[in-house]
């Protein structure tokens, strides 16, 4: 039956107001993976801040210079320290996580069928799940650098960014550059996000949509470490994941990062209409 039928038959029933966002966003909030990635994200800043204590301040290798060289020089340096180190996988996982357990949970718990008999449309249950999986990855990539400044500053100071290469950013434009980082590593990571949704769709384990996401990316960072494969790489979601550098330049270029959102709001596109168009005609059974 669809939506106009059931308005017809049912007096007073919305397609639209059925499973509330705020409702679909608390039961979330109150599961317990959702407290133990907060807990992580949160404290990840102190386990750095406690390992420059025992270990010393970091020292350029090979003569390199790095973002890590510069992580004690202030709180904004130290924020975007946390980030550097945490992009290329940590941040992948909450990712993963939020976004792979949405239908794949509710088909292990055998209340899947039970949701779309409420009825909830199953448009609807995809759309409201999706876009609370999506606010709380944001959250989690906001909550780390937010810990991280802030602990940071109490450590090493408020200050200018210091540059690796020479030169510095006033604090000010530091934190609207910081903005523009977390903003773009967001946006790659919607490959992620959307890969991970697509197979909650198509499988009944949590974990393998999880797994599978992040096995899958994996392999993206791998192949784009072949060199061999040229030009190639450049169709990869992973080889722009670390184009947010540009933002830490005395002139902001959006060049690397603007191709990266490409890249990556292709693939997520894709992957969604997958995932919709897949769950629309699926048999459901549990």
């Amino acid at each position: 039956m669809s939506a106009a039928q059931l308005a017809e038959a049912a007096p007073g029933y919305r397609a639209r107001h059925t499973l509330p966002l705020r409702v679909e966003a608390m039961r979330q909030l109150r599961r317990r993976r959702t407290l133990v990635v907060a807990g992580i994200l949160a404290v990840l800043p102190f386990v750095l801040i406690a390992a420059f204590a025992i270990g010393g301040e970091p020292g350029r290798e090979n003569g390199q210079a790095s973002l890590l060289d510069t992580a004690t020089a202030s709180g904004a340096n130290f924020a975007a320290t946390c980030l550097f180190v945490s992009a290329g996988f940590l941040l992948v996982v909450p990712v993963a996580l939020f976004c792979g357990d949405t239908i794949a949970s509710e088909a292990s718990w055998a209340s899947l069928r039970y949701l779309l008999a409420a009825p909830v449309p199953r448009a609807r249950l995809l759309f409201s799940k999706l876009t609370v999986a999506l606010v709380f990855s944001a959250a989690a990539m906001v909550l780390l650098p937010v810990v991280a400044l802030a602990a940071g500053t109490a450590a090493y100071g408020w200050g200018d960014l210091q540059m690796p290469t020479g030169g510095a950013l006033p604090a000010g434009t530091a934190l609207l550059r910081l903005g523009v980082i977390v903003a773009f590593i967001f946006v790659s990571q919607l490959v992620t996000a959307a890969l991970a949704f697509w197979l909650s769709t198509v499988t009944d384990a949590p974990l393998g949509a999880v797994g599978g996401a992040i096995g899958l990316t994996i392999v993206g960072n791998i192949l784009d470490a072949v060199t061999a494969l040229g030009s190639w790489r450049d169709f990869l979601p992973a080889h722009w994941q670390f184009a947010w550098a540009d933002a830490l330049q005395p002139q902001l270029e959006w060049s690397g990062m603007i191709k990266g959102t490409a890249v990556s709001v292709a693939y997520a596109l894709v992957l969604f209409a997958l995932a919709f168009r897949g769950f629309r005609r699926k048999d459901i059974v549990s």
